[in-house]
């Protein structure tokens, strides 16, 4: 079963299902065979057969295996349809939700007596490099928490947060993967503008948001020293950030308030 020695069922074998299952086997915490996933689609979920995990198109099936963790990797809108013929065979069991906006309340009303906890993870975790925050419902013990919390962290860094900080996460962390690539493509487009072959500038850009990334998460160098390290006096640095740092200040906080505002509508079923 891999070396937490649990096994783990996932509803849904989207974007996110899908790189949930993959990275819990490819890191090496589970085995195929410990991980089993439901989706109606043939085509999303034969690519995970074939690496051998578990698939069926019937969530009860699933829900019958008693997989020691169920995770619910469905859209919002959907969740409340799917929850429902499946809350009673899921009393006393370990149920994560990894849908945006849904609250905690609101999961433990739709499973009563299921330990419930909440996660927000984002995409690169299909590369084991994701970023996912934790949190728990009022019914999951500690352990239910650290479960949890190492499962995500074979898909890069998982931390324990407060409800009220998780909507928060999903704005900055969870969306964050659209934000880098939009600016990847943005700088790409700007040195294509100057007269740049694309696809080596982009590979270039790629290699440079990498390597920021890389000696960022190696050394814990704060952003802003790096920066400084970069930026020599009076230099073409210091003369491209004094253009970009306000725009891009600005562009951050309303991109995070603008994915808030969709995730309490998300709350609120619309």
């Amino acid at each position: 079963m891999g070396p937490l020695g649990v096994s783990v069922g996932i509803i849904g074998a989207g974007s996110m299902g899908s790189a949930i299952a993959r990275g819990l086997v490819e890191s090496g915490m589970l085995e195929p065979s410990s991980v089993l996933v439901c989706d109606p689609s043939v085509a999303c979920t034969e690519p995970l057969a074939q690496a051998g995990m578990g698939v069926t198109a019937n969530a009860q099936d699933l829900v019958a295996e008693q997989t020691d963790v169920v995770v619910f990797a469905v859209k919002p809108q959907v969740l409340p349809d799917v929850c429902a013929p499946l809350a009673p065979s899921l009393e006393g069991r370990v149920v994560v939700s990894i849908a945006a906006g849904v609250t905690l309340s609101t999961l433990e009303q739709l499973m009563p007596g299921a330990r419930v906890v909440r996660v927000m993870p984002n995409l690169p975790i299909q590369v084991l490099s994701g970023a996912t925050a934790v949190c728990a419902g009022t019914r999951a013990s500690a352990e239910d928490v650290e479960l949890t919390r190492s499962l995500f962290a074979a898909l890069g860094a998982a931390e324990v947060m407060r409800e009220d900080q998780l909507d928060t996460e999903g704005a900055v962390v969870s969306c964050g993967p659209a934000y880098v690539a939009l600016f990847i493509d943005a700088l790409t487009r700007a040195g294509v503008l100057r007269g740049l072959p694309a696809a080596a500038c982009r590979e270039l850009v790629e290699a440079t948001v990498l390597g920021v990334a890389r000696t960022l998460l190696e050394t814990g160098e704060h952003p802003r020293s790096y920066m400084e390290r970069v930026t020599s006096p009076g230099g073409t640095t210091a003369a491209g950030l004094k253009e970009l740092e306000p725009l891009l200040l600005e562009g951050a906080y309303a991109a995070v308030d603008g994915a808030l505002r969709r995730t309490s509508e998300l709350a609120e079923g619309r």
